[in-house]
């Protein structure tokens, strides 16, 4: 059985010894009968009457992702692979067709068991970097944003992991350097790209990342000021971030990114005038993310412009339509324009994709009054 230091592993499973009739040679593995084996009962849990392979397996799979520092975790593999020679290539397909389907929690335990599986393997832990800021995303556009921080940083420990690889893994490099680009660490994340162009070799990954370093490299001053104006925000030091910002578009006026931060420091102090001027600037140099609509939507809410601040909020919408944010903020304006009715559906559908929404409930227990 497992200590008690050990970690817990969910589902449903039981230590077994194998039986005497099992307990013969795969191949040139040899089965120990004195080692217990860890089986995955299934949902039902019927018992061990139909003790099969791959309910061994199983359990085996999930000890390794959950445990793979367990006192047996290399017999555990050694006997998964001399079961199911294939399944590491199986299981990676799996993985990242569950990923790619939007069942992340599917795809981060099969990928925590490839890599338990295989723990000098870099693939699946890449895949599960990918999984987590993919999952770090759709926790934003949940609003989720103190969750969605706690699993980036999961996405942060993973990529760390892959650097201290040996032999190197270029592709992490390559996934990395967007990784630290979108968290706007924009130095990090031209060191990433250069190292990558030392170490990789797939010629269109290495002209793209010759391409973004030397506009990495050349905004460098500016970047800094910009993350350090998007910090002073988002740790709610909105006034030095407001400063930051505007330093920022004083040296690139062109750039949208620093309207928005400009704008967002701005809605965050209520100074909602300043923040619409703000994001109108960002959409009129080309701003087209959902984030930019959104913050407007909410400075034109407040300054009382219901249809402009609809309209903006629809926009979001078809760019991103189970955003729920985006559609907690239509039913806000729905309920502002007197419609109801209509704010309720917004709600409704709030609830479908996230049930439990305190905000959706609220409103709801709201109309139904």
């Amino acid at each position: 059985m497992l200590d008690d230091d050990s970690p817990r592993i969910p589902g449903n499973i039981v230590f077994i010894e194998i039986p005497s009739g099992m307990a013969k040679d795969i191949g040139a593995f040899s089965v120990d009968p004195s080692i217990p084996i860890p089986v995955e009962l299934g949902p039902d849990a019927a018992g061990l009457s139909g003790l099969s392979w791959e309910m061994l397996v199983a359990g085996m799979l999930r000890l390794l992702a959950y445990d793979p520092g367990n006192a047996h975790a290399s017999y555990y593999r050694g006997f998964v692979l001399a079961v199911k020679p294939e399944i590491f290539v199986e299981l990676s397909e799996t993985g990242i067709l569950k990923a790619r389907n939007g069942d992340l929690d599917v795809a981060e335990e099969v990928f925590k068991a490839l890599g338990g599986l295989a723990p000098e393997a870099p693939e699946p832990v890449l895949n599960l970097a990918i999984l987590y800021e993919d999952k770090a995303d759709a926790l934003d556009r949940s609003g989720k944003e103190e969750l969605a921080e706690a699993v980036r940083g999961k996405a942060f420990d993973a990529y760390k992991r892959l650097m201290s690889m040996d032999p190197v893994y270029p592709d992490a490099y390559f996934n990395a350097g967007f990784f630290y680009s979108k968290n706007r660490s924009y130095d990090q994340a031209a060191r990433m790209f250069e190292a990558y162009i030392e170490v990789g070799d797939d010629e269109e990954k290495l002209d793209k990342a010759k391409e973004i370093v030397g506009k990495l490299r050349v905004r460098g001053d500016a970047d800094a000021k910009f993350k350090e104006a998007y910090d002073f925000i988002r740790m709610g030091k909105e006034e030095d971030g407001i400063a930051r910002a505007s330093e920022f578009v004083r040296s690139d006026p062109g750039v949208w990114n620093g309207w928005f931060l400009v704008g967002w420091g701005n809605r965050r102090l209520g100074r909602y005038a300043e923040g619409r001027e703000a994001f109108l600037k960002a959409l009129e140099l080309g701003a087209e993310e959902v984030d930019v609509l959104n913050e407007l939507a909410i400075c034109e809410m407040e300054l009382g412009l219901l249809a402009e601040s609809r309209g903006r909020l629809e926009r979001a919408l078809r760019k991103e339509p189970e955003n729920i944010k985006i559609i907690s903020n239509l039913g806000v304006v729905a309920r502002k324009q007197g419609r109801d009715a209509e704010a309720a559906g917004f709600y409704r559908t709030v609830l479908e994709l996230e049930p439990g929404d305190q905000l959706a409930l609220s409103q709801l227990e709201e109309l139904d009054d």
